[in-house]
């Protein structure tokens, strides 16, 4: 099954078996649409049932219906929430899953391959793919609309304009 990671369990909440999750989605509100998801906890992955969702700062908090105490959420942490793709939400036109992005081959307009997709950060502002060459140097590209002119998901291609300044 293709899974897409959309939280890291970093901690317990109370007594009762609630997670504490850092959401690594755009959206953390994303999570009230899941009736469950899956946890990978040391290569082994399970499905757990939500049963209910509250929101602290910059954390997701979930109570599952498996986990009944502090010791069996305890055993959790460290753990990652994933869905599988046809959970996912609907992209808009010119957005792409991160996991589908990774290991793009990306050239330039003239042809000039630069390199794949090895990660990509996310600044706030604009996301930035790291694509590493083949000498293992790292290109530093902003997802852009003046950058980024051409994705083609099914070749797993990019073409990209440099600006000044980005490559020797």
């Amino acid at each position: 099954m293709d899974y897409f990671n959309i939280g890291k369990i970093v901690n317990t909440h109370g007594v009762r078996g609630a997670v504490k999750i850092i959401p690594l989605t755009d959206d953390p509100k994303r999570f009230e649409l899941l009736e469950y998801v899956y946890i990978d906890n040391k290569k082994k992955i399970e499905k757990y049932t939500i049963n209910n969702i509250k929101y602290f700062k910059n954390m997701v908090i979930i109570q599952f219906d498996e986990i009944k105490d502090m010791n069996q959420a305890e055993a959790l942490k460290q753990s990652i929430i994933k869905i599988p793709r046809e959970l996912a939400l609907p992209l808009e036109e010119n957005e792409y899953f991160v996991a589908d992005l990774e290991g793009i081959k990306v050239s330039t307009e003239e042809g000039k391959y630069l390199g794949e997709i090895t990660d990509i950060i996310f600044t706030g502002s604009n996301d930035v793919y790291v694509v590493k060459g083949e000498d293992k140097k790292e290109i530093l590209i902003p997802a852009l609309k003046q950058c980024i002119k051409k994705v083609d998901m099914d070749n797993k291609t990019m073409i990209v304009s440099l600006m000044k300044g980005l490559v020797d």
